[in-house]
C-alpha cells in the first residue's frame, strides 16, 4: 500500500473502518522494522465476533501495563458479557464497531490516560513516542494508550554546576522528568507547560514553562515565533536549539542561558522569564538573559549576602584575568617594559636567557598547550581525565621550561589564566572568554596597550548592542527603570534577600513585587 506524505513529511491518511485497511497502511509504514510488535485479536462470544488491532514498539512501551490494562480486562468483559448483535452489512458492521469502541474506552479499559484519534499520523506519532495503538473493526477511530517506559537515566547530581550548598539533582535526558523536576519546585496552577515538538523527522517534543501572570505575553509570542520560523530534520539537543533561536549568530557571547539545575531553571520562571525544555537533552534553555546572569550561580542565594557578593566580585575579577592578562604580559614586557618594577623586570630578562622563541610564540605555545590538555582531559573517561589535566600539564610545562621552549613567567601565566577560566560558572560563557583571550593576545602583539584597549572597546560596544529578546544585554549598564537601584540589588553585589522586595525587569510591571513583611 503506497502511503502519501504531506509537505510537513506528515502521513495523510485517515483511520479506516476496515481493520484489514488499516494493519496494511501499518504494515507499509512499519516495514523492516525489527522491533515493532503487532498482534491481532479475534474475540468470539455466541455469533458475535470481534476483531482487535495492537501496536507497539518494544523498548519504548511497558509490556506489562500493555497486558495489565488492555488485553486482560477486553479478554475477560467480551467474553462473560451477553451475546451480541454482529451484524452483516457494511453499515451494521460500523455501528457495531463504533458502539464497541464507545464500549471499550469507556466502560471496559482499566487506563486514565486513554485518548482517541481519527487520523493514521497521530496513531503512527503515538506509537513512536512508546504509546500503544488499538485498533477495532468497523470504527472509524484509534484508541491511544499511554504506556511509556523510555531507556533514561536516574535523576544525578549536577556535573557542571555544583556548589556546596543547595538542592543536589539535576535534569536528565526525560521531557516528563524535566518538568516533574520544575512542578516539585512550583506548586502553582499559574505555572503553565506549552508543548509541542520540532523536526520533521525527529519530532522532538519540547515544553514552554513559564508563570502565566508574571511573563510578558509579548515575550512568549516572540518565543513561539522562533520555534515556528524554521523547519529542520531533527533536534537532538537543546545546544542545536540554541543556535536557530539566537538573534546574532556570529556573536561569541551566548544570547540564552542553559543549565541543568532545577532549582535555577524555578527561579528564573519566578522572575518572570521562560524556560525552554527540550527531549533527550539533560540542560533546559532560559530565555530571555543578561551578561550578569551568566556570572550568578545557584548558591550565591543559599549563602550569606556577603559571602556571594564577595564569590561574584571574584568571578568578574576572573573573566578579566581570563581574557586580558596573557595580551597584557605581551603588550607591556614587548612595548612598556620601562612600567615594570627594576626586579621583576630583570627576573623576566633572567628567565628569558636560554630561550630562543619570541614572548608572542611562547605564550601561545603554552596557550594551546593547556588548550589541548583541557580538551583531552574532557574526552577521556571518569578520572582518568582528570589525572591528564593535572599531570599533563605539570609534565609538560615542567619539560617545556627545562626544554628552554618558554620561561617560568610565561608558564605562571598562562596557568593563572586557566585557573580562572575555571572561577566562571557558566561554561559556554567561559568559552568565550577563551576564544578572546587569543584575539587580545593578537592585539597585544601588534599595538600594544593600544590595541588592548581597542579591543577592550570594541567587545563593549558589540556587548551594548545585543539585545535577548527585547533585553538589553548589558542590562542594567545600559538601561534604566522606572527605579534604577532596584536592578542593582541582584548585580556584582547580592543584597541580602529580606532587602530584594522586586522581581527584576523580567516580570510584568504591575506584577514584581515578591516579598513583604507580615
Amino acid at each position: 500500500m503506497e502511503i502519501k506524505y504531506n509537505k510537513e513529511n506528515e502521513i495523510d491518511l485517515p483511520i479506516s473502518p476496515s481493520l484489514e485497511k488499516n494493519i496494511e497502511a501499518l504494515d507499509s509504514i512499519f516495514s523492516e522494522w525489527g522491533d515493532i510488535v503487532k498482534k491481532k485479536f479475534v474475540l468470539e462470544r455466541a455469533e458475535d465476533t470481534l476483531d482487535m488491532y495492537i501496536i507497539y514498539i518494544d523498548g519504548l512501551t511497558d509490556n506489562e501495563m500493555v497486558e495489565r490494562t488492555i488485553t486482560r480486562p477486553l479478554l475477560y468483559e467480551w467474553r462473560n458479557a451477553g451475546p451480541g448483535d454482529a451484524g452483516n452489512t457494511k453499515e451494521e458492521k460500523k455501528m457495531q464497531g463504533d458502539d464497541v469502541f464507545k464500549r471499550l474506552f469507556h466502560n471496559q479499559t482499566e487506563a486514565v490516560d486513554l485518548v482517541e484519534k481519527k487520523t493514521m499520523m497521530d496513531a503512527v506519532s503515538a506509537v513512536l513516542k512508546g504509546d500503544t495503538a488499538i485498533f477495532i473493526d468497523g470504527a472509524d477511530k484509534v484508541m491511544l494508550l499511554s504506556t511509556k517506559k523510555l531507556p533514561t537515566r536516574s535523576v544525578d547530581s549536577p556535573q557542571k554546576e555544583g556548589g556546596l550548598k543547595g538542592p543536589r539533582d539535576s535534569f536528565n535526558e526525560n521531557l516528563r522528568i524535566n518538568t516533574a523536576l520544575l512542578r516539585r519546585r512550583i506548586k502553582d496552577p499559574k505555572m503553565k507547560a506549552k508543548q509541542n515538538h520540532l523536526g520533521q523527522r525527529s519530532r522532538t517534543e519540547y515544553a514552554l514553562m513559564y508563570m502565566e501572570d508574571l511573563v510578558y505575553p509579548s515575550l512568549l509570542d516572540e518565543i513561539e515565533k522562533r520555534l515556528e520560523s524554521f523547519t529542520i530534520d531533527g533536534v537532538f539537543d537543546s545546544g542545536m536549539l540554541v543556535h536557530l533561536l539566537e538573534e546574532k549568530w556570529y556573536s561569541p557571547f551566548p544570547q540564552v542561558q542553559t543549565t541543568e539545575r532545577p532549582d535555577k531553571a524555578a527561579s528564573a520562571i519566578m522572575e518572570g522569564r521562560v524556560v525552554l525544555v527540550v527531549d533527550n537533552s539533560p540542560e533546559v534553555i532560559i530565555l530571555p538573559t543578561t551578561f550578569n546572569t551568566f556570572f550568578q550561580a545557584a548558591d550565591d542565594y543559599y549563602n550569606r549576602f556577603a559571602v556571594g557578593s564577595f564569590a561574584r566580585c571574584l568571578r568578574y575579577l576572573a573573566a578579566y584575568i581570563t581574557v586580558l592578562l596573557p595580551g597584557l604580559y605581551i603588550a607591556i614586557t614587548c612595548y612598556y617594559p620601562q612600567v615594570l618594577p627594576t626586579d621583576f623586570l630583570l627576573a623576566i630578562v633572567g628567565a628569558r636567557n636560554d630561550i630562543t622563541f619570541p614572548i608572542v610564540v611562547e605564550v601561545l605555545l603554552m596557550e594551546f598547550l593547556f588548550e589541548i590538555l583541557r580538551e583531552a582531559g574532557i574526552r577521556l573517561p571518569g578520572q582518568m581525565g582528570n589525572t591528564i589535566g593535572v599531570v599533563g600539564g605539570l609534565i609538560v610545562g615542567q619539560a617545556a621550561v627545562e626544554a628552554s621552549l618558554v620561561s617560568t613567567i610565561v608558564v605562571i601565566v598562562v596557568a593563572l589564566t586557566a585557573i580562572a577560566s575555571f572561577a566562571i560558572p557558566n561554561e559556554e560563557f567561559s568559552s568565550t572568554f577563551r576564544l578572546l583571550k587569543f584575539a587580545m593576545i593578537f592585539l597585544g602583539a601588534v599595538w600594544g596597550l593600544y590595541g588592548i584597549m581597542l579591543g577592550i572597546l570594541i567587545i563593549q560596544i558589540h556587548l551594548a548592542s545585543m539585545e535577548s529578546f527585547g533585553i538589553p544585554y548589558m542590562m542594567p549598564l545600559v538601561s534604566g527603570s522606572i527605579d534604577d537601584e532596584l536592578e542593582f540589588q541582584d548585580f556584582i553585589l547580592r543584597k541580602p534577600i529580606f532587602t530584594m522586595h522586586n522581581r527584576p525587569l523580567y516580570a510584568r510591571r504591575g506584577a514584581r513585587r515578591r516579598f513583604w513583611r507580615r
